[in-house]
C-alpha cells in the first residue's frame, strides 16, 4: 500500500514497469502450480467419464495440457529434475514415438488419434508427471480419496444394474444399447464389462491396502469392501472373475494380520454372493450361460487367426494404429459383427505395431512390475510420512497383483480405455518417482508448504 494514500495499490504496482509485467504473466501461473494435484484428479474424473464412444475430444485434451502446463511450471519451481530417472520411460518414448508416427501416415481420423492416445500417449505421459505432482502426502490423501469414491461409485452403479435399478445408474448413457457393448452387464462408464471389472479389482486393491493403513475404518470400509465381490459378479465376464479370485487367493496366501483377515471375509461375501445368485432363478440362468457361452470364444478365434495372418504380411512394424478393425472384416468369414475387435492387447499390438511395437510393450510390462522394487531402493532413507499412504510399502507389496490383473485381462480385451491405463500408470509413477533422493523431496515438500 501506497504511504500517505487512501487507496489501497498492489505492491507489484509500485515495481518496475518490467517487473509488473513479469509478475502478471507468472502469477496465474504459480496458481495454476498449486493446485496441479486437483488438475491432476479433476482429469482423471474425466476421463472416467469419457468412454469412447461418446465424443467429447476436446474436454480431455484441454485438461491434459492444462495438466502438462501446471507440471512443468511445478517442476521448475521445485527444481525437480526434468528427465526421470528410470530406465522405463524409453520403451515408452520409443512405442509412443512409433505410434505417433504411423499415425501421421494415415488419413487424418479422430477416433485414431484418440486412440493413440488412450493407449500410449496420455498414460506415458501421466507416468512421468504423477511423480511430479503427487509429492507430498497431502497430495497423495487426496487422490487416495478420489480413488475410494470411484471405487464406491463403480460398485453402486454395477450393483443397481444387477438388479434392475435403472434410476439410479448415473450416467444415463451407461444404459445406452446404441453405444459400446455388453449392456446387459454392468460395464459402467466404460461401456465395456472387462474395463469396469479391471478397475473395479485394481481399486479393490487400493482400498485393501487403505484398510490395512486404517485409512478405511468402520461402516463405510465395511459396506465398500462388502460391495466390491458384489459389484465384480455383476460385470458377468469370466476373466473379471478369474483375475479376482486369482488376487484374492494370492493376498490370502501371500499376506497376514488384517489384510488377511480382510480377504477372507472378501472371499466369503464373494461366496455367499454366488449362493444367493444360483438360487435366484434369473440370476442362475445368467451365470450358466455366460460360464458356458462358446459362441464368443469361436468369433475370437477366427479374429485371431485373421489378425495372426496381418501380422505374417508386415512382421516389423504392422498396419498402424487402428487399422486392424477394417482389414480383419475383409479376412473373417461367416459372421456378421459391427465391429471386428482384437480383443486381446497383445495380438493387437503386434499387427498394429509390429515386432518391435510388441518387444517394447513386454519390456513395459516388465518395467511395471519392477515401479514397486524401484520404490524402495536401499541407502536412500525413509520418511515415517509416506508410509500412510499410497506410495508407502502396502501398495508396494500389493503391487504385483494389481499389473497382474491388468495384464490378465489384456488377454482378453484391447486396453484402449484411458481411465483404465491411466490409473494404472499413475500408481506406477507414483511408486516409481519414490527413488528420488531424499533432500530433493525435503526441498520440494519446504517450497510447497512456503507457497501455502
Amino acid at each position: 500500500m501506497r504511504a500517505g494514500s487512501n487507496q489501497l495499490v498492489p505492491e507489484w504496482a509500485e515495481a518496475p514497469p518490467a517487473a509488473s509485467l513479469t509478475n502478471l504473466v507468472l502469477a496465474p501461473l504459480l496458481a495454476v502450480s498449486r493446485l496441479t494435484s486437483q488438475l491432476f484428479i479433476l482429469m482423471l474424473a474425466i476421463f472416467l467419464f469419457r468412454p469412447p464412444d461418446v465424443d467429447l475430444y476436446q474436454l480431455d485434451r484441454v485438461a491434459l495440457g492444462l495438466l502438462v502446463i501446471a507440471c512443468l511450471v511445478r517442476a521448475v519451481l521445485l527444481r525437480k529434475q526434468l528427465w526421470p530417472a528410470t530406465p522405463l520411460v524409453w520403451p515408452m518414448l520409443v512405442l509412443c514415438s512409433l505410434a505417433v508416427l504411423t499415425t501421421l501416415g494415415q488419413p487424418y481420423n479422430a477416433q485414431t488419434w484418440s486412440l493413440m492416445a488412450a493407449k500410449f500417449l496420455v498414460p506415458y505421459a501421466l507416468y512421468y508427471f504423477a511423480g511430479i505432482v503427487f509429492d507430498t502426502p497431502a497430495s497423495l490423501r487426496h487422490l487416495e480419496t478420489f480413488l475410494l469414491v470411484t471405487l464406491a461409485y463403480l460398485s453402486f452403479t454395477a450393483i443397481a444394474q444387477l438388479l434392475g435399478w435403472d434410476l439410479l445408474v448415473f450416467p444415463r448413457f451407461i444404459l445406452d444399447p446404441s453405444i459400446g457393448i455388453h449392456v446387459d452387464r454392468a460395464r459402467g462408464p466404460f461401456l465395456q464389462a472387462v474395463a469396469n471389472g479391471v478397475v473395479l479389482n485394481v481399486l479393490g486393491l487400493v482400498a485393501l491396502d487403505c484398510y490395512r493403513r486404517g485409512r478405511l475404518r468402520g461402516l463405510l470400509g465395511i459396506l465398500l469392501l462388502s460391495a466390491l465381490p458384489i459389484a465384480i459378479l455383476a460385470t458377468m465376464t469370466r476373466a473379471v472373475w478369474l483375475s479376482f479370485a486369482g488376487s484374492i487367493v494370492w493376498i490370502g496366501l501371500s499376506t497376514r494380520g488384517a489384510l488377511r483377515k480382510a480377504t477372507l471375509a472378501l472371499a466369503g461375501v464373494a461366496v455367499l454372493g454366488l449362493l444367493i445368485s444360483l438360487a435366484t432363478p434369473n440370476q442362475q440362468n445368467a451365470l450358466a450361460d455366460r460360464a458356458g457361452e462358446q459362441g464368443p470364444i469361436e468369433i475370437r478365434v477366427a479374429i485371431y487367426r485373421a489378425a495372426l495372418g496381418m501380422a505374417v504380411e508386415r512382421p516389423l512394424l504392422g498396419w498402424g494404429v487402428n487399422q486392424m478393425p477394417r482389414e480383419v472384416v475383409r479376412r473373417v468369414e461367416g459372421y456378421h459383427l459391427e465391429a471386428y475387435w482384437a480383443h486381446n492387447s497383445y495380438l493387437e499390438i503386434l499387427v498394429e505395431n509390429g515386432l518391435l511395437g510388441l518387444t517394447l510393450y513386454v519390456s513395459i510390462a516388465v518395467g511395471l512390475f519392477r515401479a514397486s522394487r524401484m520404490s524402495k531402493r536401499p541407502g536412500k532413507g525413509s520418511d515415517e510420512r509416506w508410509d500412510n499412504t499410497l506410495a508407502g510399502d502396502g501398495l508396494r507389496s500389493l503391487w504385483p497383483v494389481l499389473v497382474c490383473v491388468y495384464l490378465f485381462n489384456a488377454c482378453f480385451v484391447v486396453m484402449n480405455y484411458q481411465f483404465v491405463n491411466a490409473l494404472i500408470f499413475t500408481l506406477a509413477g507414483i511408486l516409481a518417482a519414490r527413488h528420488e533422493a531424499p533432500e530433493r523431496r525435503t526441498h520440494a515438500s519446504a517450497v510447497v508448504a512456503a507457497q501455502a
